[in-house]
């Protein structure tokens, strides 16, 4: 039996998004195993942050306080995740593939002498071993990975697991405690907001994509008016943003941001291997592009092969329409 913990990243509005995800992986890694999964959650006062998770189907939900943890820092949350994961000895520990943990869980796998499988997008369990498929090679590829050793350290992809899959229950909140004196390892001077109208593309519904198809800065107009009628946010590819089209913080794939939305649209986007590690966990894909061999027409569930500035004028008129009726 596999006793299996969720360390669940929280942000100032509450829980992490993707740590809902990984929530429901642990659960359903706890049902294929036989095992139990516990949720753990970390800062200086976190309360109403693991009230928030007590009505998952979870073994307990475990709080871990100190001043130290107030604000993120590698050097902090490795020792005391260090220190708990020795003082309990779970079997399995997984993570929401974030900035943040890309940060400082491979320090903790280090630190234990522990296996870290990253990037987790499904898992099985064959004869009482947990088999992790993950990508690599860019997306290009994926890989079947048995790890050694106890404990494992997993960290779950965007999109590979839906919150809304979760089980409820009533789960018990306790405090953890450890026996190590804890120290930020860096100096928070502030925290700055991004300049403009910073979107979290990871947290968006809907989110509708430009691509080099669009043709220019100068044509994205029809990109933000379907995004408009849509209620969605604006991303691209990376193409878009190394031409200056779009800023950084819309870049979706590999070298940007990982989204699952309910609806992903994207506009004059290929589909290059690097964008769709990025948005092929969206729960609906619809794609324009004109030309039909486009490598993104194989993840869409509905394609237009067409001219876009001919295409989303008319899908607009027809969501104007429907609004109307």
């Amino acid at each position: 039996m596999s006793k299996i913990w969720v360390v669940a990243q929280t942000r100032a509005d509450g829980i992490h998004p993707m740590a809902l995800e990984t929530l429901v992986a642990g659960q359903e890694l706890a049902a294929a195993s036989g095992g139990t999964v516990d949720a753990l959650v970390m800062g200086d006062s976190v309360s109403a942050r693991a009230a928030e998770l007590a009505s998952w189907e979870l073994g307990s939900v475990q709080t871990l306080e100190a001043p130290a943890l107030a604000a993120y820092t590698p050097g902090a949350y490795v020792a005391a995740l260090a220190a708990a994961i020795r003082a309990n000895a779970p079997d399995i520990v997984l993570f929401p593939h974030t900035y943040q943990t890309v940060d400082h869980v491979p320090r903790l796998a280090q630190a234990l002498g522990a296996a870290l499988v990253p990037e987790v997008v499904s898992f099985e369990v064959r004869d009482g071993a947990v088999i992790w498929r993950r990508p690599v090679l860019g997306g290009k590829l994926q890989a079947d990975v048995r790890a050694k050793g106890s404990p494992i350290l997993a960290s779950v992809q965007a999109g590979a697991f839906s919150a809304s899959d979760r089980r409820q229950g009533t789960a018990q909140v306790s405090a953890l405690s450890i026996d190590v004196e804890l120290e930020a390892d860096r100096e928070i001077l502030g925290v700055e907001e991004v300049a403009g109208e910073h979107i979290d593309l990871s947290a968006a519904d809907r989110v509708v994509a430009a691509g080099r198809g669009v043709g220019g800065e100068d044509k994205l107009g029809v990109v933000h008016d379907l995004a408009k009628a849509l209620k969605a946010e604006v991303g691209a590819s990376r193409p878009v943003i190394d031409s200056g089209w779009l800023p950084r913080d819309c870049q979706i794939g590999s070298s940007g941001q990982t989204i699952s939305p309910k609806l992903y649209f994207g506009v004059g986007i290929s589909g290059a291997i690097q964008h769709l590690v990025g948005m092929k966990g969206s729960q609906v894909i619809v794609a324009v592009n004109k030309d039909k061999s486009a490598p993104i027409f194989g993840v869409a569930d509905y394609g237009i092969v067409g001219d876009l500035h001919e295409v989303i004028p008319a899908v607009i008129q027809a969501l104007e329409e429907t609004e109307g009726d």
